[in-house]
């Protein structure tokens, strides 16, 4: 019996859940299972995306016969041969003899070695920048070349704005009967699973991630499909921002992680006293014994936090077996940009700090503090000195890299005016032509007769037109509102364009236009009122229509930056000048001129801020 999940008009997902594998690749546990996933595109032509592993053919053939409901198969994209999404091929080809490959030049080689079939007579080669047309949809190809083996390509569907991202934004886990990442607590529940599928599958390969987002960073995605856990068609930036940061080998935020090997629980007992002093100073706290705990779970935290301990018994002169691989491995990882501390025991002979301390010499941006504990067999009151100093010296390089600048007191932060719950909402009016941008003030002012305050920029040509016809209407934004509707009527003037060209649109009483995609409500305004407030002006209206669209959640400013505005690259060259808050716009120079706008989103210099 089929179980497959429609993804968008034209595509399903036909891939499948894996709950009886117990070690992925052989290394890495995976108690929650995994998902293999397999997509198929019902357009002029069929266009299936990768196979599956052989454990779950039986269903992804059940799962793709409905998708197709009775169309041949046409067309077979690879984008990554490891056996987990190729094993099935072979039974594919006999099943659809006159199925196309579209490949790359070295997956075509892969597909040599691993199958016997004749795949020169049916395959279509790309290269990158390369297109392909199944009617409706066409297919750009990009290489991403060990993301995470040499011959990863990746896919991008332009009608509906979607890449097939291969093993890149996976997650280890089954999606037990969901399959976006919006249908479950994702952070909650599946984020560490997300960020121990890439820092052990993808983690050494940090630069040629970062190659792939940068190919990326041009395209307007609306969603991700990977090989791997669930599909991405909300908070899509917040997921990129974690490759960003995973891939430039920068923490996701300050902490400190203590491993430790303990054969009888003296190194134990000083990692614990260790971690009592750090996280009574408010740092948080996390640790792991290396003889229990797999080593992937202990490399993603390692890769979370900023600050790294490790304390390890010496065992026959070296290190602790379980302490020595976990260390060779995390450097063969690439671990980089951490601070390092040691705790070292040994009955007659501590050597294993220096022998620790040698492994992290070869890696980039590691800082080794100077303080360590080194104790004998068991921690005696003559090593609190010694303890209390290494606690010290972790707390105090823990807090300088969690400081923040800050406002001289008696200042003006302008930071602190982005902590005023604001919320955002295209406002919409019409003189000649329909128009609108996005706005975020607007607040109901009286019950009886209702009343609501916009404030305006006087730059916006809608703020013209509501000031000549004094009526307007508001559409209130969810928080699912893509990146790319703040950037059509935030970051583009009507005077030089249409937005509303190819919009859907409803009309209200008014006959003005209001958006219905993207949000929960609406408010038609009638002006009583207007004070020029110098930068805006502050429209006073009766409302004359409003209506509930949706129960979704209304978009706060703190959510769009969190979670909407995509990040800035993650740069290591350093470059002097200013950075807009709003959009993201780059002033290069030396000082910023005080009566600067900026060019995209039209906001003032007091919007910019240093670039760090």
């Amino acid at each position: 019996m089929q179980a497959a999940k429609k993804i968008t008009e034209d595509l399903t997902w036909v891939g499948a859940d894996d709950r009886r594998l117990a070690m992925f690749e052989g290394v890495y546990s995976v108690p929650g299972g995994v998902s293999y996933n397999s997509y198929l595109l019902n357009d002029e032509k069929t266009v299936l995306f990768d196979t599956v592993d052989k454990a779950v053919s039986k269903l992804f053939f059940e799962n793709l016969n409905y998708a197709l409901n009775g169309k041949s198969l046409d067309y077979l994209v690879v984008h990554h041969m490891e056996p987990d999404h190729s094993a099935a091929m072979t039974e594919l080809i006999l099943r659809y003899p006159d199925v196309k490959i579209i490949c790359s030049a070295k997956i075509l080689t892969m597909i040599k070695q691993f199958f016997d079939f004749d795949i020169e007579a049916r395959a279509v080669i790309v290269k990158e920048g390369d297109t392909f047309s199944a009617g409706g949809h066409t297919l750009t190809f990009f290489m991403a070349p060990m993301v995470h083996w040499p011959e990863v390509m990746v896919s991008y569907d332009s009608k509906d704005k979607l890449i097939f991202s291969a093993d890149a934004f996976g997650s280890f886990g089954a999606v037990n009967g969901a399959i976006f990442s919006d249908q479950v607590d994702f952070n909650t529940d599946y984020m560490g699973e997300a960020r121990r599928y890439y820092t052990n599958i993808v983690g050494k390969y940090g630069a040629q991630v970062q190659a792939l987002l940068k190919k990326l960073a041009g395209l307007e995605i609306n969603m991700i499909c990977p090989l791997h856990g669930f599909v991405w068609r909300t908070g899509l930036n917040d997921y990129i921002e974690k490759y960003r940061l995973w891939s430039s080998y920068l923490p996701e935020e300050t902490g400190v992680v203590i491993a430790y090997a303990s054969v009888y629980g003296n190194t134990e007992n000083a990692a614990n006293a260790l971690a009592c002093r750090i996280f009574d100073s408010g740092i948080k706290t996390v640790m792991f014994d290396v003889s229990v705990t797999p080593a992937s779970e202990i490399i993603a935290a390692c890769f979370r936090y900023s600050h790294l301990v490790f304390a390890s018994t010496t065992y026959n002169a070296g290190i602790f077996v379980t302490m020595e691989a976990l260390l060779h491995d995390l450097a063969a990882h690439n671990i980089q940009n951490r601070t390092v501390a040691f705790i070292e025991n040994g009955s007659w002979a501590p050597t294993s700090k220096n022998l620790m301390s040698e492994i992290f010499k070869p890696l980039k941006n590691i800082t080794v503090l100077e303080e360590t504990l080194s104790i004998k067999s068991g921690l005696k009151p003559e090593n609190e000195a010694a303890l209390n100093a290494l606690a010290e010296s972790v707390i105090a390089s823990s807090k300088l890299s969690a400081k923040d600048s800050g406002a001289q007191s008696g200042s003006i932060d302008p930071k602190a005016m982005f902590k005023i719950s604001y919320g955002l909402y295209v406002l919409t009016a019409r003189d000649t032509k329909d128009n609108g941008c996005i706005i975020n003030t607007v607040n109901q002012v009286a019950d009886n007769p209702k009343r609501i305050a916009i404030a305006v920029n006087k730059a916006n040509y809608t703020h013209d037109m509501i000031v000549k016809t004094g009526i307007f209407n508001v559409s209130v934004l969810k928080e699912e509102t893509p990146f790319n509707v703040f950037k059509h009527f935030g970051f583009t003037s009507g005077r030089n364009e249409d937005k509303f060209k190819d919009e859907k649109v409803q009309r209200s009483q008014n006959g003005l236009a209001y958006i219905t995609e993207n949000t929960n409500s609406f408010i038609s305004g009638k002006v009583i009122s207007m004070t020029d407030l110098g930068s805006h002006t502050l429209f006073i209206a009766e409302v004359t229509e409003s209506e509930v669209l949706s129960d979704k959640q209304s978009i706060t400013y703190d959510y769009y930056f969190r979670h909407v505005k995509p990040k800035p690259e993650i740069k290591t060259e350093v470059k002097k000048g200013f950075v807009c808050k709003i959009c993201g716009y780059v002033y290069e120079g030396e000082v910023l001129p005080p009566d600067f706008i900026c060019p995209i989103c039209k906001h003032g210099a007091e919007d910019f801020e240093p670039i760090s």
